[in-house]
């Protein structure tokens, strides 16, 4: 099995409905079209791992039943946003919770403009 590659990720991410590639941070993204929010990133660790943004209950569970591919580095506790490493040995999981970090971002509100 060829570990997944952070394009691959995104690749994946962009066969979801009302998705674009763009930034967050400066670094590459994919987001939701209608809100702006971005669900899929390198996050940290861009050499072993990307960074979903997800409910945090989600979080936990994914966490306990799968710490071998998702986990948290103290920079990401307590925040909506779980590392997914590249060499899971479940990439039909590491899709499913792409799909519902994209579900969770879909369902949050607009982004406000920021003030210049």
């Amino acid at each position: 099995m060829t570990p997944m590659t952070f394009d691959d990720a995104m690749a994946y991410a962009l066969t979801l409905s009302d998705t674009e590639r763009g930034t967050q941070y400066g670094r590459p993204a994919v987001k939701i079209v209608s809100n702006g929010r971005a669900f899929l990133s390198p996050g940290h660790e861009p050499h072993e791992s990307f960074c979903l943004s997800m409910d945090r209950d989600t979080i936990e569970i994914v966490k306990e039943t799968g710490p071998d591919t998702f986990y948290q580095t103290p920079h990401y506790v307590g925040w909506d946003a779980m590392l997914v490493r590249y060499d899971s040995p479940d990439p039909a999981r590491v899709r499913e919770m792409i799909a519902r970090a994209h579900d969770h971002a879909a369902a949050k509100k607009p982004r406000k403009p920021r003030r210049k």
